[in-house]
């Protein structure tokens, strides 16, 4: 059975819902993974009233949708944090923002993030994506000196952190999915195996695959998924392409995404780097059955047409494993 494709409404957030999934509908997908911004999937009125629920309910109903999961990556990433500041500011909404003081800002955020999974429950979703803060990611380049206790401490911070909020997912029958990205806690193998570890590996906490993030790393994203098959709860697919021409740099040199002299840069599914073959082979390996979401980001490319081509991208590049030896026909 083909894998819904789903549209992640988090580049979208400009638009009502009620104008997303009308479009969601006719660029071909078949849900939407609503971002918990802009007026998608509002947490705290889905907590106060069922008519809100049945509301989002019926909007996706309305245009022949479904929804598989919600994204809490902008509150998430204030919950762990080593630095919270103007940028944070900027993702959040006024009442959890409050005075600025970061760990006010780290609890409020938290609270929010656990109250998500109970919203998502009532939603009839199983599976909250997003982003978790990291207290080590400003210790990457390892100088000025940085031990190994020195991260060891912030896995165990950043447990401290995340545990109490998992709880609540524990609570609520739902699962947290980290989308492993630069600047979170984990972003490659070797950083999800000490984030799984951190955690006692809790089935409460999974990640949101997205090889996106790992082609740009020189990695294999095929990879990710053999290592971690049973801790993929959800997928994205989207694209970057690597462009290191002697030139630019790997690391984005502080230019903005779109910026032509970037060494990498995300680009509609289909125009990059990912290897979607070997990536669905991977997932099929993996047992994996849900939604492949599309998480569209190309500054280069309208965004409707870009959607629209890639839902059908997605769609042709998608297969089932066999259920027979191609040569079993040769035996007597």
């Amino acid at each position: 059975m083909p894998r819904p494709v789903t549209l992640f409404t988090g580049q979208w957030a400009d638009l009502p819902l009620e104008i997303m999934a009308a479009k969601a509908k006719s660029f071909g997908y078949d849900g939407l993974e609503l971002a918990c911004w802009g007026d998608h999937f509002e947490v705290d009125k889905a907590l106060e009233s069922d008519k809100y629920i049945h509301g989002r309910q019926h909007i996706l109903e309305a245009n022949g949708l479904k929804c598989f999961a919600i994204s809490t990556h902008l509150v998430g990433q204030c919950v762990a944090d080593a630095a919270i500041d103007e940028r944070h500011k900027s993702i959040l909404p006024p009442r959890l923002w409050g005075d600025g003081d970061p760990e006010g800002v780290r609890r409020r955020c938290a609270e929010e993030v656990g109250k998500t999974a109970h919203a998502a429950k009532l939603m009839g979703v199983n599976v909250v994506n997003g982003f978790t803060g990291s207290p080590v990611w400003h210790l990457l380049y390892r100088f000025p000196p940085t031990s190994d206790a020195m991260i060891d401490a912030g896995y165990k911070e950043f447990a401290d952190r995340w545990n109490p909020i998992l709880d609540e997912f524990d609570k609520a029958g739902v699962r947290f999915a980290l989308e492993a990205h630069p600047a979170e806690i984990a972003y490659d193998i070797y950083t999800a195996e000490k984030t799984l570890a951190a955690l006692n590996n809790r089935a409460a906490f999974g990640f949101n695959f997205d090889p996106s993030h790992f082609i740009h790393q020189l990695f294999d994203p095929a990879h990710f998924i053999d290592r971690f098959a049973s801790k993929i709860y959800h997928v994205h697919v989207k694209d970057s392409k690597v462009r290191l021409n002697g030139h630019s740099s790997i690391l984005g040199s502080h230019l903005n995404f779109g910026d032509s002299r970037r060494g990498w840069d995300f680009v509609s599914p289909g125009h990059g780097d990912l290897d979607m073959d070997a990536m669905i082979r991977a997932l099929n390996r993996a047992g994996y059955q849900g939604p492949l979401s599309v998480e569209w980001e190309d500054s280069g490319m309208d965004r409707e047409f870009g959607a629209t081509e890639a839902c059908a991208f997605v769609r042709k590049n998608d297969f089932s494993p066999s259920n027979v030896a191609f040569d079993a026909a040769f035996a007597e």
